[in-house]
């Protein structure tokens, strides 16, 4: 029996998330250039705090020393080829359409502020007294989300095979 597409197979739909998600980490970046301290922890929970720094690299601050031209063609390069993955994904695959399109938000939003600013905005710092992982934004986590929705659809869809 045929299954109907998946809501994010369609052009439409995905188009209209991956705009609110860029709007949304943009709107959030620009408050956050306005009101936020540069280089300075504002706590929100024990373990979270608002923190704003500029990534000059990708993720993880890799890359951070190549021209900027490079990152950006590289960030149009991901762009595209997760836009074609999309396109040759199975419209019965939900959550793997759905990823696909939470990267390409992510790494539009990215791409933005590489070819306004020159580095990407990020604020958001999880920690503790001892340790503390790398800052990060909404596009970074639009991103992560995406890649987890995708792993998720492969193991909904390993284990239908095996039944």
């Amino acid at each position: 029996m045929m299954q109907p597409p998946a809501l994010f197979s369609r052009p439409l739909p995905v188009a209209v998330l991956i705009v609110v998600a860029v709007l949304l980490d943009q709107a959030i970046k620009a408050a956050v250039e306005l009101w936020l301290p540069y280089g300075q922890d504002v706590p929100v929970l024990p373990f979270l705090a608002l923190h704003r720094i500029y990534n000059y690299g990708v993720a993880f601050s890799l890359f951070s020393g190549v021209e900027r031209w490079f990152i950006i063609g590289l960030r149009i390069v991901v762009v595209a080829f997760v836009i074609w993955l999309w396109r040759k994904t199975p419209d019965n695959r939900f959550f793997t359409h759905l990823g696909y399109a939470l990267i390409i938000a992510g790494a539009i939003g990215n791409l933005i502020d590489g070819l306004v600013f020159g580095y990407v905005i990020d604020y958001v710092l999880f920690h503790l007294p001892t340790w503390s992982f790398a800052v990060f934004n909404l596009a970074d986590s639009f991103i992560t989300i995406g890649a987890g929705a995708i792993i998720l659809d492969e193991f909904l869809h390993m284990k239908k095979r095996d039944a």
